[in-house]
């Protein structure tokens, strides 16, 4: 147990006496940002799709570049973790993310897909660095009773970032009058290709923005001193684990893996619905644009924040298990609707899942983590934030079963089963509590 002049006191877990709450407000600033770059994808993919005539499964590959640059940069970042701090992990990412947004400018200036895609991966590595520490320093920042509700308030800032993304890309991507598709008929092909140059230069402009946003949190996060809250060390070799080692101890803990199902589904399905929700709103109705039907993704993430204010409030009261299981069922149901309800209403019902997204993730997170053994720490919240590959899984699954069935409504079902897996997980874990 180590003592500071602050007046906090870290004890051998790498928990503290009491949160300091500058630096926890500072580090759940960190939250908005890989929200707006997440939302900003759902533009991404409406637009991309009708600039380079893409099939649903296609445009979905956004998230699959996304999301996989997230598992693959997460146990390289635990590891940098492991031999320095939380702070100089999130520098890294910080640093990684601005270089990532600046790689739009020649992405759109080559015009192909697969630069964007590139460009898009290169952010994820940032955020791959943000989340890993973010998420695990969020939970030790204070005392061990408390990590879930930090970390669902931490969360509860991320859709602050998922809705100014949206904004963002409602007004400097998308445009006024007719949707892209309705103002490309009836162009020759010279002037379709001068028109996707110019759609593809309005992709420049929310990054340009993120990327003075960004050079602002690096430097104030580079002046402000941070408690390392990290586990101490032992002198034997048995507490000393490498990262082989570490995996083998995962891999035998079924509740940790049960956890990362959980994660893999729920990650996967959150973002399909996001991902989906414009483009089932041009479907259903045709009279309206892209920059309209963004709309009901800002409502979208309105109802995630307000979700997660519900949530934390019932969760400090009453057992999260049996909270996220009616949530999962009532958010089950949603999702028939939205599936097989031939009306607009659908898409009112895909926002109103939003609110029942909030709590799961940060929940499942601290949950699945506490489950582990303190020296594992940095490694497992690594191969947790790993499973947010379902992300690029979910979205493309999704995308394949619109084109296969000529129905971006009814592919909509394939979150279901994730929603069910989810609350089964939750009711196994009320299980265990009776």
């Amino acid at each position: 147990m180590t003592e500071k002049k602050t007046g906090l006191i870290q004890y051998d877990d790498g928990y503290l006496n009491k949160t300091p709450i500058f630096q926890f407000i500072l580090l759940s600033c960190l939250f908005p940002l890989w929200g707006a770059a997440a939302s900003l994808n759902d533009i991404l993919i409406t637009q991309f799709k009708s600039v380079f005539t893409l099939s649903d499964f296609a445009s979905a590959l956004v998230q699959s570049a996304f999301y996989g640059g997230y598992f693959l940069i997460s146990i390289p970042a635990s590891m940098v973790i492991k031999k320095t701090s939380y702070k100089f992990a999130i520098l890294c990412g910080l640093l990684f993310y601005i270089i990532g947004c600046g790689l739009f400018f020649p992405a759109s200036n080559m015009a192909t897909y697969t630069m964007f895609l590139f460009a898009v991966f290169s952010i994820a590595i940032g955020l791959g660095f943000l989340e890993t520490a973010s998420n695990t320093y969020s939970t030790m920042i204070g005392p061990r009773k408390f990590s879930t509700l930090r970390l669902n308030i931490s969360q509860t800032f991320y859709p602050i970032g998922a809705a100014a993304g949206i904004l963002l890309g409602k007004y400097l991507i998308f445009q006024n009058g007719a949707s892209l598709t309705a103002q490309m008929i009836g162009l020759n092909e010279a002037e379709l290709h001068v028109f996707k140059l110019q759609m593809l230069q309005h992709t420049l402009h929310p990054y340009k923005i993120m990327i003075f946003i960004l050079l602002a949190v690096f430097l104030l996060f580079l002046i402000t001193k941070y408690p390392k809250c990290k586990a101490v060390e032992k002198t034997s070799t048995e507490d000393n684990v490498g990262i082989i080692p570490t995996l083998k101890y995962l891999v035998k803990n079924s509740k940790f893996k049960k956890g990362i199902a959980a994660q893999f589904l729920y990650v996967g399905m959150q973002v399909a619905v996001w991902s989906f929700t414009i483009r089932l709103a041009l479907v259903l109705d045709h009279s309206i644009n892209e920059r309209m039907a963004a709309d009901f993704m800002v409502i979208s993430y309105a109802c995630f924040f307000v979700g997660k204010f519900i949530a934390n409030f019932l969760i400090a009261k009453f057992s999260a298990n049996k909270i996220l299981l009616v949530y999962s069922i009532i958010g089950c149901i949603l999702i028939l609707y939205v599936s097989f309800v031939p009306s607009f209403t659908a898409v009112y019902a895909a926002v109103a899942i939003s609110i029942l997204m909030g709590p799961c993730w940060a929940t499942i997170y601290a949950e699945t983590l506490n489950s582990v053994e303190k020296k594992y720490t940095e490694t497992a919240g690594a191969v947790l934030v790993m499973s947010i590959i379902g992300a690029a899984c979910i979205p493309a699954i999704q995308g394949l079963v619109s084109d296969m069935t000529g129905s971006m409504q009814f592919s909509f079902i394939v979150n279901f089963f994730c929603f069910a897996y989810v609350g089964y997980y939750f009711y196994k874990r009320m299980s265990c509590e009776s």
